[in-house]
């Protein structure tokens, strides 16, 4: 087990490392965040200034050294706009971009994993037809088009719910959360719905594919042959083999929530890590832009790292395949 950790976690600082360049090479290669910073009346002398204060008057490979040296001493850069830390002001609205993920991930798996393990099980059934169908929506449908439908119905025709905005603001061992007030909580569900639906018709259509597969298996047979009910095959042998899938599946649509939760955040005004990169993108806040990325590929790389040790855990032979 040892061999196999010290092999992924050498993958992943590789990749990292990799992905880095890529990141940095992309963002600074758009467009030039002095135009959109500098007043046009503002004279030449003042221009090369902010551009020697920014260090852009420099060649890029020099700034993306630069860049490395600062990561290593935990600084990611000043925002351009904001003229704040970029740690601190992407931590700043992470707590709201968590409220939103946490919501919705959990109602992707609670709903989603038990709908379709009954879709497998009874798959000729008409409420099995219904859970298909309604994943199939899931899939279909433009995420920003369910948002405004959600804030149409729910907000504005019966009023149930705000159209957006964080609402009243608790803490929770310290951490700023939406999910500490009912206020709160009344602002996280509109949008936290909107953002599980795509991942809850993944979770409904993978859960069923295991568990049609699963129960036309031959030690399903004989466990009913044995006269086990079919409560006690589910329960204890074929959950146990459908959850390796479901489980790396769903560490890397918490990534991806976490990432790309850009359209619902902006739909429902959630001040969140997602608006945060929309509006820098737009002003060209580069060190913004290149800190979120960044941040996001060592997410994504250590969610991975984390769903394959577990992986590894439920299933012996990738251990041995990795060389343990």
């Amino acid at each position: 087990m040892l061999g196999y950790l010290a092999q992924r976690i050498a993958q992943a600082v590789v990749v990292i490392f990799a992905m880095s360049i890529i990141v940095f090479v992309g963002v600074f290669a758009i467009g030039n965040p002095i135009d959109v910073m500098i007043d046009p009346a503002a004279t030449e002398q003042m221009r090369d200034e902010l551009i020697r204060r920014y260090g852009l008057d420099l060649p890029l490979w020099q700034q993306y050294f630069l860049f490395l040296q600062n990561v290593a001493r935990g600084d990611l850069g000043t925002s351009m706009i904001y003229n704040v830390p970029v740690v601190g002001l992407i931590f700043s609205r992470l707590p709201a971009t968590l409220d939103l993920v946490l919501v919705s991930v959990s109602i992707a798996g609670l709903i989603g994993i038990p709908a379709g393990i009954w879709a497998g099980y009874k798959p000729d059934s008409k409420s099995a037809k219904i859970i298909m169908a309604l994943s199939v929506l899931g899939f279909s449908v433009p995420t920003f088009w369910i948002g405004m439908l959600l804030i149409m119905a729910f907000a504005v025709h019966l009023g149930w719910l705000p159209s957006g905005g964080r609402g009243e603001v608790g803490t929770i061992l310290g951490i700023p959360t939406s999910l500490a007030t009912l206020n709160g909580w009344s602002h996280v569900i509109l949008p936290a719905l909107n953002l599980s639906l795509f991942k809850m018709g993944l979770m409904i259509r993978l859960a069923r594919a295991g568990m049609v597969e699963a129960m036309r298996t031959d030690y399903v047979k004989f466990a009913r042959a044995q006269g086990l009910p079919d409560r006690q095959i589910v329960t204890s042998h074929v959950m146990r083999n459908i959850m390796i899938p479901i489980v790396t599946v769903f560490g890397l649509e918490l990534g991806s929530t976490l990432a790309f939760a850009v359209v619902t955040e902006s739909v429902f005004n959630w001040p969140g890590v997602g608006k945060l990169i929309i509006d820098s993108i737009l002003q060209l806040d580069r060190p913004v832009m290149v800190a979120y990325l960044v941040m996001v590929v060592t997410l994504f790389v250590l969610i991975n790292l984390v769903v394959d040790l577990i992986y590894a855990r439920l299933d012996p032979r990738v251990r041995l395949k990795g060389g343990a």
